[in-house]
């Protein structure tokens, strides 16, 4: 039986972070993300620029940053005004957003490669 492999590719961004409140997601859900997913605390997601997503970081693409030891997924849209840019997703702990703030990132994420044996 064939495994989903993937292409692991690196790419270095500008992170900050972002909290499922309406005065920051301007949505009358701040739970729900920009595909439909609902979005809880303690969710390892991340919202990335729309330049991204042309590069491979689609809804619920793998991601692991840096440092951070789990693996996060794609659930997300930033404003079109973003380049370059993903943002961590805090819960409701804005304080915790705020003292991240924003850094230099290099992250790794995954895409898929299809297999010949999938393709009929």
């Amino acid at each position: 039986m064939p495994k989903e492999s993937f292409d692991w590719r690196g790419l270095e961004v500008t992170a900050s972070a972002y909290n499922s409140v309406a005065w920051q997601t301007d949505s009358i859900s701040p739970n729900i993300a920009a595909w439909g997913d609902t979005l809880k605390p303690g969710m390892k997601s991340i919202a990335v620029s729309r330049d991204l997503i042309k590069m491979g970081l689609k809804h619920n693409t793998m991601v692991k940053i840096d440092t951070f030891p789990d693996t996060f997924y794609v659930k997300d849209k930033m404003n079109k005004r973003w380049r370059n840019r993903i943002d961590l997703y805090m819960g409701l702990d804005v304080k915790k957003a705020r003292e991240w703030g924003r850094k230099k990132l290099f992250i790794c994420y995954a895409v898929p490669i299809d297999s010949l044996s999938t393709t009929n």
